[in-house]
């Protein structure tokens, strides 16, 4: 298992807004307290994500941050990415872990203590759990109690994210879960101030997260 800082975690969603804002959004991010990025774009042809992979590699690179490609490996490796997140549905976490070998970093979804038991023991360094509230992206998901992430948190020894429509309103709702910190999308991605965003974000994590 590495060692994954996910104090603040960073879903990108690049709907409606071109690459130039894109980019100054994910800088102003990374310069306010995010700790890791994951790269979803899940309408772009293969060849959209990698060249944006490059591009967004270049940035998190510079900040010494890790860039995580959503589901695809194949993108990843080509793009040299830190790592990969994958969903139940996607290729399973055992698989991922040979295609990327040991060194890289591999996160799973994981909304069932069952669920994330098994990503750990097929080489997971990190889950990834919700949604915790109703989400305003295009991804499907379904709701995931506070319960159920304190099972989670407590069933695995690798760290857990909470995820799903999180904001500065809600965030402290995940205090004493056991999580060691939140991802967001919109809360950065959407605001009219993503640095400011991102440094409330960190502060309120870092009251309740697990070190």
């Amino acid at each position: 298992m590495k060692s994954v800082d996910v104090s603040l975690y960073l879903v990108t969603n690049s709907d409606g807004c071109d690459e130039k804002r894109f980019l100054s959004i994910l800088e102003a991010a990374l310069q306010n307290g995010v700790t890791l990025v994951q790269l979803r774009e899940k309408e772009k042809t293969s060849e959209e994500y990698y060249t944006l992979a490059v591009a967004v590699k270049k940035i998190t690179d510079y900040y010494g941050v890790p860039l995580i490609l959503d589901d695809r490996a194949d993108i990843a490796l080509a793009a040299d990415a830190a790592g990969v997140h994958v969903g139940q549905q996607d290729l399973p976490a055992a698989k991922v872990r040979q295609l990327l070998g040991p060194n890289r970093i591999l996160g799973v979804s994981a909304k069932t203590v069952e669920q994330a038991i098994a990503a750990e023991s097929q080489g997971a360094d990190y889950l990834g759990t919700g949604a915790m509230f109703p989400t305003t992206t295009k991804v499907i998901t379904q709701p995931t109690s506070y319960d159920t992430l304190k099972a989670i948190c407590k069933a695995v020894t690798i760290p857990v994210v909470a995820i799903g429509g999180i904001n500065e309103s809600n965030i402290l709702q995940m205090s004493g879960s056991g999580v060691h910190g939140v991802a967001v999308v919109s809360a950065i991605m959407r605001s009219s101030e993503p640095g400011t965003a991102a440094k409330r974000l960190r502060e309120l994590s870092d009251t309740f997260r697990v070190r």
